[in-house]
């Protein structure tokens, strides 16, 4: 019983340790979300809970609401910045997402402060969301994500905030982005409002390749991407890539899905030269291809 009464008390204190540096962002009607005052004058939100680009004010936990503004957002991530001027209370204490290990004690905090616990359920590594980000790595929770949790950190059994709690990114999975990533995009999106993309501007669709066809090729591969659509003012199309063309090597390395293609273009940076080979007619064709930058969704 003692041993539980500790537990207790320290999930307790821890927190009681994060809940100053937790807020609620009034950004949609009814119902607000959650951020974390990541660094001084910085707030860290989810994206898809912010409905409105002026007129956004915080709730800090004494009950104070300030004025913030929208620094940029990240769809792909689901994160957006805010800054507040008014940035007198404190700033979380971040810890290490790697340290994390399935069934370690995690807290989902709520502005208030509400608290979810649970486990991490699962870890992984590097990973690309189904909005085109990239996150440094992949954490489930055992943990609901009540109404209004989005965007709150989720914190370790010593307080120290790990992450940033998502219900946007997928809607069977109660995820987390890793610190690590939330500082990354933070960053960016305070240096120029926006995450940078690469992109080249096609459609593809996976094909198997007739065997002489794949006799012609440097790489070794069976199966190519086949141009099923194409942006005629994109990297690709002004490369001279035409549609019915096959794709099977990028930077030198085979692609037989489109995973494989997002993989190579998000490894280099908008504006790099990239080597393609494509089957043209069963022949290969090479030409270069300057990575372009992915035009932002529309909300």
């Amino acid at each position: 019983m003692n041993a539980l009464l500790s537990l207790s008390n320290g999930l307790a204190t821890a927190v009681e340790q994060v809940s100053s540096a937790v807020v609620a962002v009034n950004a949609r009607p009814r119902l607000a979300s959650t951020g974390v005052h990541w660094r001084s004058g910085v707030v860290v939100t989810s994206d898809h809970t912010v409905r409105a680009d002026e007129d956004i004010t915080i709730t800090r936990s004494d009950g104070r609401t300030v004025p913030a503004s929208l620094a940029g957002r990240d769809a792909g991530t689901d994160l957006a910045v805010l800054r507040v001027s008014d940035a007198d209370f404190p700033t979380a204490a971040l810890g290490d997402p790697l340290s994390l290990r399935v069934g370690h004690l995690v807290m989902a905090v709520g502005y208030g402060p509400r608290v979810s616990w649970g486990v991490v359920s699962a870890v992984g590594g590097r990973w690309r969301t189904g909005r085109g980000g990239d996150v440094d790595q992949f954490l489930r929770l055992d943990a609901t994500l009540y109404p209004g949790f989005s965007g709150g950190p989720l914190i370790d059994a010593e307080g120290r905030v790990v992450g940033v709690n998502s219900s946007g990114l997928s809607r069977q999975l109660e995820l987390a982005i890793p610190a690590t990533t939330v500082t990354r995009v933070t960053d960016e999106l305070l240096a120029k409002g926006r995450v940078s993309r690469g992109f080249l501007g096609v459609g593809l669709h996976a094909v198997p390749l007739p065997e002489p066809w794949g006799k012609r090729l440097a790489v070794a591969t069976e199966v190519g991407l086949m141009v099923v659509s194409l942006q005629p003012d994109g990297p690709a199309g002004t490369a001279g890539v035409v549609l019915g063309d096959i794709l099977v090597a990028l930077d030198g390395a085979p692609v037989s899905t489109a995973d494989d293609v997002q993989r190579i273009v998000s490894g280099h940076k908008v504006g790099a030269t990239l080597g393609v080979t494509v089957l043209r007619a069963g022949m290969p064709t090479e030409m270069r291809i300057v990575v372009g930058e992915r035009p932002a969704r529309r909300r």
